[in-house]
């Protein structure tokens, strides 16, 4: 090993240091109800700051769709962090295990344990809304004249408006769906809570991050937490791509 160390160095050429090979890439996937272009604030920092970016658009058809819509991204991504806002939780613990991903970080997050569904979690802990209701063919919305309350009352109602009429239905079948796999058991994870999320309760949140124990950080705001704050979320996100290994 040190004949070659010589030789590389004799040519010029230096190893990296494990501080020096942080993870540069980062895979951001959406919840329910929403689509992947949500992420632009958050992305366009991660850019700027040289970070490569994939966006998964999850079809919301099903849990194992979404997974393995994930699994697609993560095949081609390389070494990477996966980061899940809302319903995409319980997909990134799944295809979280996927060997390109070196850490995790939940915004608003499901983090089940092995077994568990999203519908049982929210059942243990009730949200603040009621307004998601079945649209018919197996799939839910939440009510257009409730979105800016319940989804993301911190932004604009001109921007939860168009959110609201464009939002992207889930399949009821999503929230029966079990985990079969926990990514966060393996790989260190980080967290947001939202303290004035009322679509997962924020004391919901704070039992599945402390479970995972997750680094955690709390900020005042809505579910669309990505949306209001999207400098603190980006802050984390490259917290967690320093640390990985």
């Amino acid at each position: 090993m040190k004949n070659m160390l010589l030789a590389l160095a004799f040519l010029g050429i230096t190893l990296a240091s494990p501080a020096e090979a942080a993870v540069k890439n980062v895979v951001l996937v959406h919840g329910a109800f929403a689509d992947g272009s949500g992420w632009k604030a958050v992305a366009t920092i991660l850019e700027h700051d040289g970070y490569t970016v994939y966006v998964v658009q999850i079809p919301e058809t099903g849990y194992e769709a979404d997974v393995a819509a994930t699994r697609f991204v993560l095949d081609r991504s390389g070494p990477c962090v996966l980061v899940g806002h809302s319903w995409a939780g319980m997909v990134i613990t799944e295809a979280g295990t996927h060997a390109s991903v070196r850490s995790l970080v939940y915004i608003n997050a499901f983090q089940p344990d092995v077994g568990e569904t999203a519908g049982q979690l929210q059942a243990k802990t009730p949200p603040a809304a009621t307004s998601i209701v079945p649209v018919g063919g197996g799939f839910l919305a939440i009510k257009p004249e409730a979105f800016h309350q319940d989804f993301a009352a911190d932004m604009p109602t001109a921007v939860t408006q168009f959110m609201s009429i464009s939002q992207v239905p889930i399949a009821t079948s999503s929230f029966d769906a079990k985990a079969k796999a926990t990514a966060w058991s393996q790989k260190k994870s980080y967290a947001v809570v939202s303290t004035q999320d009322r679509e997962i309760n924020p004391e919901l949140e704070r039992f599945m991050t402390r479970r995972a124990k997750s680094e955690t950080i709390e900020l005042t705001g809505s579910h669309a937490i990505f949306l209001s704050h999207p400098k603190e979320i980006a802050a984390l996100i490259e917290k967690a791509a320093k640390a990985a290994d």
